[in-house]
């Protein structure tokens, strides 16, 4: 089970709508097995990981045991239920991480195969498949993508010197790290403020990895984003949307979009700004299921008050601001949220002379 996790961890970010399933045949009595068939959700979503997997094995999949990081879908969609590729390729017993939560799957897939006379074993390694497969089941249970937000700073406490001026706070292997969780994303999403002051590319730079950069997505209300920035200037190459009010001028719509840019307008909230619910469930209604928020901390906050935040990473650099102070990294309704009950801390490691801390919010 910990290769076929593995082995869906390699397609993150490039399944969606579906998720990246990892699937393991195994062969062989007891002391004596071995794996001959392997299988990973192709980009795109299709084909599943599972009838990869049991292609690869062939003939010896007849009388083997399948290994597979979520219920087996029992649907008829683009292609047939992965229910009767395992029943035809005479697999002998199911071991399976978790249950799918997706509505059209929900344990029918599991008793499907054990109607079929395929016994199936459920939750091996379940908290880590439940973890890879966040996006999905944040997107079928909740209507929105599995959102990650990531935030720099100071030894201080401070995310730059001011609204508009920045900070260098990390360092060479941090910055890999972010590149790498912008690869396993679907999308990353900043808010016009950071598209403004660090005029970003927000792709993924790291050697074989570019073509895996999500898409781009940037919050501004009145779609001040300038046609000279990054973004827009590579929005033939990199997909980018920008997401807006429907008051925001008609003009700056049309002159975005002949540049290359999808803009679409979603609700304001009563401050004027985009809402937030309203863009991350149009976001999920795309199919998008792994956001990472690379936005300030005015977004950070923003997402935090509304409740939209699942997974917050705080890189920690060994600088500080200095005594005059600067914009704090940890606003007052995420740091609320990070010390309440509903979150713990999953994990803390070193980035070279970086410290990073990830929380996840605890299951319901």
């Amino acid at each position: 089970m910990r290769l076929a996790l593995a082995l869906g961890r390699r397609n993150l970010g490039r399944t969606w709508p579906n998720p990246s399933v990892g699937a393991v045949v195994v062969a062989g009595e007891p002391g004596a097995e071995r794996i001959v068939g392997q299988g990973v959700t192709a980009p795109g979503g299709r084909p599943h990981g599972e009838p990869l997997a049991l292609a690869d094995a062939g003939d010896a999949a007849r009388g083997a045991t399948l290994y597979v990081t979520l219920e087996p879908c029992s649907h008829h969609g683009r292609t047939p239920p992965c229910t009767d590729a395992i029943v035809t390729a005479g697999i002998a017993r199911v071991v399976s991480a978790m249950e799918d939560p997706d509505a059209r799957v929900s344990g029918r897939g599991h008793a499907l195969l054990r109607d079929a006379g395929i016994p199936v074993e459920t939750g091996l390694l379940r908290s880590q498949a439940r973890r890879d497969h966040a996006g999905h089941v944040t997107r079928v249970t909740l209507g929105r993508p599995h959102l990650h937000l990531k935030l720099a700073r100071t030894q201080d406490g401070f995310a730059a010197a001011s609204d508009t001026e920045r900070l260098r706070i990390t360092g060479a292997i941090a910055d890999g790290a972010v590149h790498l969780w912008r690869a396993h994303a679907d999308a990353i999403l900043v808010g016009i403020g950071t598209a403004r002051a660090d005029d970003p590319s927000l792709t993924v730079r790291l050697p074989g990895l570019a073509p895996r950069s999500p898409l781009r997505v940037v919050l501004d209300s009145q779609l001040r984003l300038s046609s000279s920035s990054v973004l827009v200037r590579s929005a033939h190459d990199v997909p980018t949307l920008v997401v807006t009010t429907r008051g925001a001028p008609a003009h700056a719509k049309r002159m975005l979009e002949s540049l290359g840019v999808e803009v679409v307008r979603v609700p304001a909230d009563e401050r004027g700004r985009v809402d937030l619910h309203a863009a991350l469930a149009m976001l999920g209604e795309r199919g998008l299921t792994r956001l990472c928020s690379e936005g300030g901390p005015h977004l950070a906050d923003a997402l935090a008050e509304a409740d939209l935040v699942d997974t917050c990473t705080l890189i920690t650099g060994p600088g500080t601001c200095g005594p005059q102070g600067g914009l704090p990294a940890v606003g007052p309704h995420l740091g609320a949220m990070l010390d309440g009950e509903r979150f713990r801390i999953a994990e803390s490691l070193d980035l070279g002379a970086d410290r990073a801390t990830t929380y996840e919010r605890n299951e319901a």
